[in-house]
């Protein structure tokens, strides 16, 4: 790999994984509602699991998913429902680490799996799979990038995890923090339309 393939490929990264999405919306709630050292499992999960649903869809996953409509229709449904659950448990989350409620941070299974229906993650690395990798060095680009996209993504997410982390003392106040969750529900909730579009087009 090139030094300038490289240089594009982690600017690709830093744009993808930074910017706000779907992941980042549930870290930033989570580090308010829950602080950050219980938000750990949940930057985990996202780290892991995307570097590896990543190197999945550059083994040929993304194209066999493609190639059946069936399944990839079914997966696009699937994330809609998940992602309308996310939505509900941030809007009702309690979050105060000070009192006892049955709210809780995803966990780290949770956060991995989401990877593979986060619709922002799965195009992202459908495409960085295509630009950046090439078939004559496919094994050297793809450790390389993966290693890449891990280091980028632990880095956002803990950024993002963190960011949540400092707004809990303005958001300490029960009435700011349950406006903040329905906001950030909202958001999640906005981030359906990139899947939703499609499904209602093909009605």
């Amino acid at each position: 790999m090139t030094p300038e393939v490289f240089a594009s490929a982690t600017l690709f990264a830093v744009a993808a994984s930074f910017t706000p999405g779907p992941n980042n919306a549930m870290l930033l709630a989570s580090g308010v509602n829950y602080g950050f050292a219980r938000t750990v499992p949940h930057i985990a999960g996202v780290t892991i699991g995307y570097a590896i649903m990543f190197a999945a869809v550059a083994l040929g996953v993304g194209q066999f998913i493609f190639a059946h409509p069936v399944l990839y229709r079914s997966l696009q449904i699937a994330s809609a429902l998940y992602l309308i659950w996310l939505a509900w448990r941030i809007a009702t989350a309690e979050g105060d680490a000070r009192v006892q409620d049955n709210s809780r941070p995803q966990t780290f299974f949770e956060a991995a799996l989401f990877q593979w229906i986060n619709p922002k993650g799965v195009a992202a690395a459908l495409t960085a799979s295509a630009s950046f990798i090439k078939p004559d060095t496919f094994g050297q680009d793809l450790a390389i990038i993966s290693a890449m996209i891990f280091i980028v993504s632990l880095t956002s997410a803990s950024t993002w995890a963190l960011f949540g982390q400092a707004l809990r003392a303005v958001l300490a106040d029960a009435r700011r923090r349950h406006i903040f969750n329905y906001v950030m529900a909202a958001a999640l909730l906005v981030t359906l339309w990139p899947l939703l579009a499609p499904l209602l087009k093909a009605e």
